[in-house]
């Protein structure tokens, strides 16, 4: 036995403890102050600043760009969060409560059947893109083939009911946005999965044991996943909401309608903003319609794009899949997202 699992001694009470009845064992240490700073003296310390630095405060405020940047972030979240927090509630359901093996049952044996009927399975997943992730590694390791769960991966985070519920509320006065994202969004996850049947590698998807609540009642599970996807998701969109802000506040109007007056330069420049801000699908609609200076076909591509490749989603597929998968995977699905949303764009937009 290691000296570290051999508990003291504490039957005696010495002057040095500070003595007591014997038998009773050293009194409780006194707690100092200054040996813990908690969340009272935090709030405690901002309240005091608060207070001091109320003029400088107050002077800022009352800004017209802060104000600005307030009301359009706020506008964004206030919108956008009753979705999130809706579609991470029955995402959670549905994984917790439907059994994986069902997805494998219902899918056709032939792979290139496969690919279409698993991005239609996308409809009946009410989630986003960090919850599909983890979702099609755990229908690969059930044997579903690569390409379908691939292209549910790609689909589900897209054209799910309350994705295209949040689009038509952020676009009400363009209906065909909601078709447009839908058509787009599904056109693509085929591509992709029949592109994987085409020239897809076993070996570039590795996938690692991760065990999924294990072990825990459907309770716990449940509200487990709950709050890992709000966390995950919701810091995510409270970050989409500040870049949007930040984008309408600092940089000058006359640069943004400069890249939205170029049907390509726009394009490009939304799909890449896309990937860096990183939105939940169920709420980068809102984010999509503050940018009032782009095109809807740009928009459009801001839309198909951002559930399918952004920053956090190749992350999440590295770890899910292995490096040498998502470093593949993603620079392709960005490529033919873009053609695909600007050929819908122009067709139906």
């Amino acid at each position: 036995m290691t000296m570290a699992n051999v508990a003291p001694d504490t039957t005696e009470a010495g002057p040095a403890s500070g003595g007591g009845p014997p038998g009773a064992g050293p009194p409780s240490p006194r707690r100092r102050f200054g040996d813990r700073i908690g969340s009272v003296e935090v709030l405690a310390a901002l309240l005091v600043l608060l207070v001091v630095f109320r003029a400088p405060l107050s002077t800022a405020i009352s800004s017209p760009r802060l104000q600005t940047w307030t009301t359009v972030f706020v506008s964004v979240m206030v919108q956008a969060v009753p979705f999130l927090v809706f579609g991470v509630v029955l995402s959670a359901v549905i994984a917790v409560f439907v059994p994986r093996s069902f997805w494998a049952r219902a899918l056709p044996k032939h792979p290139a059947l496969a690919v279409p009927v698993a991005s239609a399975a996308g409809v009946v997943l009410p989630g986003c893109e960090c919850g599909a992730v983890p979702i099609a590694g755990s229908l690969i390791r059930r044997g579903v083939t690569p390409a379908a769960a691939l292209a549910f991966l790609l689909a589900a985070p897209a054209i799910n009911p309350i994705v295209l519920a949040s689009t038509a509320v952020a676009f009400p006065n363009n209906p065909e946005m909601v078709v447009a994202r839908g058509l787009a969004s599904i056109v693509v996850a085929m591509i992709m999965g029949w592109l994987w049947l085409r020239l897809g590698r076993a070996d570039w998807i590795r996938l690692p044991h991760r065990p999924e609540h294990d072990g825990m009642s459907r309770g716990r599970a449940f509200w487990a996943a709950v709050r890992h996807d709000v966390v995950h998701a919701g810091g995510f969109l409270v970050l989409g909401a500040m870049a949007a802000a930040c984008i309408n506040v600092l940089v000058p109007e006359r640069w943004l309608q400069l890249v939205a007056d170029n049907p390509f330069l726009s394009v490009l420049v939304l799909a890449l903003l896309a990937v860096l801000l990183s939105i939940c699908s169920e709420a980068d609609a809102f984010v999509a319609a503050s940018l009032s200076q782009f095109s809807l076909t740009s928009r459009l591509v801001f839309l198909v794009v951002g559930p399918m490749v952004d920053l956090k989603l190749v992350s999440m597929q590295a770890g899910v899949f292995g490096r040498r998968f998502a470093f593949r995977f993603a620079p392709a699905t960005f490529a033919v997202a873009v053609v695909v949303a600007v050929a819908v764009g122009v067709v139906l937009l």
